[in-house]
């Protein structure tokens, strides 16, 4: 399981809405990213969490996950980053990826809770 705690949210964070991606970042990020992502605080970290996951839950919304990419673990655990699009998964998907569905992006404010079950 990882719990986090949405701290920040960029002035671009939802510039990507109709690609439907929301994009995550630790409080870390570099400056040049802040802009376009949702900054979130770890409150509970299991490195393995993402791997045996079924489920993402955004506030009061929750989501299936269909696919995880190869490095989304990795990149989620050393920088809160990860890519989130709430589509079908292409064939190939990047490896910082993960793919939910429903196909809905979830409302994020200041305080949301983000956590992976």
């Amino acid at each position: 399981m990882m719990k986090s705690t949405v701290t920040y949210i960029g002035d671009m964070a939802f510039a990507f809405e109709e690609e439907k991606v929301l994009i995550l970042f630790g409080t870390q990020a570099p400056a040049e990213l802040r802009d376009i992502s949702v900054i979130h605080e770890p409150v509970e970290v299991d490195r393995g969490a993402l791997a045996s996951a079924s489920r993402l839950v955004v506030g009061q919304n929750e989501y299936e996950i269909l696919s995880v990419g190869t490095e989304a673990m990795k990149n989620l655990a050393e920088l809160g980053h990860l890519s989130i699009y709430f589509t079908d998964p292409p064939a190939e998907i990047l490896p910082g990826s993960v793919y939910v569905k429903p196909f809905e992006l979830p409302k994020v404010s200041i305080g949301t809770l983000i956590e992976i079950r």
